[in-house]
């Protein structure tokens, strides 16, 4: 059975308004609004989170197949240009991916360069399993990410699900600095259930996750945007644009806030957002 997850970052952001008049009025009015470039500039960063999520989850699974000895063809989520290194030390597993210095494109067209280093235990029998990965040098569309994860995994019924699936209960603590020197701070908690694909560990694609949780961001100028997922969040692997096919998060900065809905399961990047009562259609980005 696959234990791969897909971890979604929760969509909030914030950027550092410039104004020429005072600063005292511009803070004024960037506190009573959330604007679309920050929903757009935060799905950046679900997007690296989610990315390096999902090679997290791969390798573990890999490594599991291959030391129960598991036959017949499995899909990677890793392209060719990927660098594996395995080493078993004690009961500890650790798989260093290296996707170079010049840049490792994924199938959904993110290029990738440095370091992932994940670790995890070689007990694969337990009923539950910690997954560590942490980064070095390691950047997604030219955006350095810093810090750690962990993702506990287990195989249980949910309300979501009456079949036994694979859950697992993410905590995020990360720094992404843009490439124009801008730096943000990602911190959460996160519930991912898998809720069809996994009875079929060869295959990504077939692959649907269910999230729910909550999040803050930590923008350049200091200010913190609380996050809430309202109705859980779905992912599907088959569409590689990487943006939740369904389900609403609820953003909160300072006075402001707004709801975002992405839809009724459509493969694309449009998202509704919805301020003091009036709506609008938004693209996101990865």
């Amino acid at each position: 059975m696959k234990t791969k997850i897909l971890l979604l970052g929760v969509i909030t952001t914030f950027s550092f308004f410039i104004s020429c008049n005072s600063d005292e009025t511009r803070q004024d009015v960037s506190s009573k609004t959330i604007s679309n470039d920050e929903i757009a500039t935060n799905s950046k960063i679900d997007a690296s989170i989610d990315d390096v999520s999902n090679i997290a989850e791969d390798q573990f699974g890999a490594q599991q197949n291959s030391s129960r000895k598991a036959t017949g063809t499995i899909k990677s989520f890793l392209p060719e240009c990927a660098i594996i290194t395995t080493v078993l030390t004690n009961n500890t597993w650790t798989r260093t991916i290296d996707f170079g210095t010049e840049g490792c494109a994924l199938s959904n067209g993110n290029i990738l360069k440095g370091k992932i280093i994940i670790s995890f235990t070689n007990d694969f029998s337990s009923s539950e399993h910690t997954i560590a990965y942490s980064f070095e040098n390691f950047y997604h569309n030219s955006n350095k990410i810093d810090g750690s994860k962990s993702i506990i995994l287990t195989q249980k019924a949910t309300d979501l699900l009456a079949t036994v699936h694979p859950v697992s209960t993410s905590t995020i603590d990360m720094t992404i600095t843009f490439g124009d020197g801008k730096i943000y701070k990602r911190t959460g908690t996160l519930t991912k259930e898998m809720t069809a694909g996994f009875d079929t560990w060869s295959n990504w694609d077939d692959n649907i996750f269910i999230i729910t949780g909550t999040g803050e961001t930590t923008f350049p100028n200091g200010d913190k945007i609380s996050t809430e997922i309202i109705l859980p969040l779905e992912f599907s692997m088959a569409c590689k644009k990487t943006f939740p096919l369904k389900g609403s998060i609820s953003i909160t900065k300072n006075e402001a806030k707004a709801l975002i809905d992405f839809g009724n399961g459509t493969c694309d990047d449009l998202a509704i957002v919805t301020r003091d009562g009036v709506s609008e259609e938004i693209h996101l980005k990865k």
